[in-house]
């Protein structure tokens, strides 16, 4: 058995799995703190359907613990950014760009040092000892607590970012140090926000992890902790320390899968309605299509893996605004409870709307009987208008999409949607977020560029595949289970050699003992 766990802006699904039977699924209010409430969730889950904790075999969570502190800018660690790039790069140093208040809370420095590659994988300039050796007397000076390292085209040759930290965990013993390659892909200042944002994640994600494993231990489960990665497959509690920056996008993500799970479709369109927000995404050979192109957090351009994913702020909680009529963004999250009218509270939201319409039953009915049927009728049909215009931005063919209909909000989401297809709800969509991460696999990923002479094409893919499967196999995937399911192949017309961009993913089952 398996428990998935889903952290939301409004609320905290719980999943008990066996195999591919849904024995049990709860949803409870999401606390400030996130780590009770998944006490509380594991303890609802209990009462749903007794089991003994020792017989669950793993747990995957969900959490936006790491996004929240990004998108707040709080609990950051004092973070320096060292890009090995002299003499070049000095137009833009690090975190240019940034929000101030942001470079405010990781009380942001940046140092440029000799360093880097050039595409074609020469040396710009050696990496310079006595330059680092000044970098870490002024980042003990200044009380930081974690390092990011950048260098240009680190991802076709990573020796002047290790080197670096080897040379730095030397003179900062007990700093962690987060490395670009390992984190980004192409295109340097993108690359190395992302790093960044890692690093400054880094201390909050040791609580974290400590939390989460202390609620799960408390509730007399003794199995595997799993966290859920933006691509829709799982990291262990270990890697999650090193790379908090993986689980920005693992909501969305993992309601994709546990989409694909449920309706079993792999090529279709996925609505999820929560609490505060849509989101809406693509699904390609069962996992999310991946945004190609950079990616803004809380106004920071990064280019780590995320799920192409659009959001709508329409939501269980959302606030209908009726002169003139509009829905959301706004929202009263996870004090619907206390400020829905349906709860004698005296804000009109899109729970009130499904319950006056009767396609919802939650609450006392009689406190929106008031509600005018046309406008009740109005509010929905706006809902499915700007529902259908973000399925259609995300579809990637005129022809008609199956959509699939999740999250506890998706009853919102008409039975057919204007111009797009026909709408399936499956069974236990409330809680396909958390299904989504009690099933999610190992992966493994390779990016790279190589230089294909005539005729060695396949052998270049049968090594970059071969390479992706024993990712996925050091992960924990069972090798018989390991398969691929993307290839994508970028010839770079403009680079010499030619060179071309391969990107192969494979994923395969998580091996649990017992």
């Amino acid at each position: 058995m398996r428990i998935g766990i889903d952290v939301g802006g409004t609320n905290t699904d719980a999943v008990l799995v066996d195999g591919s039977t849904v024995l049990a699924e709860t949803k409870t209010a999401t606390t400030q703190d996130v780590t009770s409430g998944i006490a509380a969730a594991l303890a609802a889950l209990q009462a749903a359907a007794p089991h003994d904790p020792r017989s669950v075999q793993g747990v995957m969570i969900g959490t936006t613990h790491f996004i929240n502190a990004i998108v707040q800018g709080r609990d950051l660690a004092p973070t320096a950014a060292i890009r090995l790039g002299l003499p070049a790069t000095e137009a833009l140093p690090p975190m240019s760009g940034w929000p101030a208040r942001l470079v405010a809370a990781i009380k942001g420095r940046g140092y440029l040092c000799h360093g880097g590659h050039e595409i074609d994988g020469r040396m710009i300039s050696g990496i310079r000892r006595d330059e680092l050796e000044r970098a870490a007397e002024d980042i003990v000076a200044h009380g930081v607590h974690s390092i990011a390292i950048s260098s240009v085209y680190s991802p076709i040759n990573a020796e002047c970012e290790l080197t670096a930290a080897e040379i730095l965990g030397d003179l900062l013993p007990g700093i962690p140090i987060s490395l670009s390659h390992q984190i980004g892909r192409m295109g340097l200042l993108e690359r190395e926000n992302a790093t960044i944002i890692n690093a400054c994640l880094r201390e909050l994600a040791t609580h974290i992890c400590l939390g989460l494993a202390d609620a799960v231990s408390a509730a007399g489960i003794d199995a595997p902790l799993f966290l859920s990665q933006n691509d829709g497959t799982l990291m262990d509690v270990d890697h999650a320390r090193r790379y908090p920056v993986a689980t920005f996008a693992s909501g969305p993500t993992n309601s994709m899968r546990g989409a694909a799970f449920l309706s079993g479709l792999r090529d279709c369109a996925v609505v999820d309605v929560g609490g505060t927000t849509t989101d809406v995404g693509m699904l390609r050979n069962g996992f999310p299509h991946e945004a190609g192109t950079e990616v803004s957090v809380s106004g920071i351009r990064t280019n780590f893996r995320m799920p192409d994913v659009l959001s709508l702020g329409v939501g269980g909680g959302s606030r209908i605004h009726e002169d003139p009529l509009s829905v959301g963004p706004d929202s009263v999250g996870f004090r619907l409870t206390e400020e829905a009218l349906v709860f004698g509270g005296q804000t009109l939201t899109c729970t009130d709307i499904a319950v006056a319409a009767g396609i919802a039953d939650i609450g006392d009915r009689s406190l929106v009987r008031g509600l005018d049927r046309s406008f009740v009728d109005a509010v929905l049909a706006r809902i499915g208008a700007d529902i259908s215009a973000v399925v259609d931005r995300v579809r990637t063919s005129a022809e008609p999409t199956p959509v699939v209909a999740v999250g506890g909000g998706s009853i919102l989401v008409p039975d057919d949607l204007p111009g797009v297809g026909a709408v399936h709800r499956p069974e236990h969509h409330a809680t396909a977020n958390a299904i989504g991460a009690a099933i999610a696999q190992v992966g493994g990923e390779i990016d790279k560029m190589y230089s294909v002479a005539p005729g060695q094409r396949d052998r270049l893919l049968d090594e970059a595949k071969q390479e992706a499967v024993e990712k996925a196999v050091a992960a924990g995937a069972n090798p018989e289970t390991v398969h691929i399911v993307d290839i994508d192949e970028v010839p770079l017309a403009y680079l010499p050699g030619n060179a071309t961009r391969i990107r192969v993913k494979a994923v395969g089952d998580l091996v649990l003992s017992g």
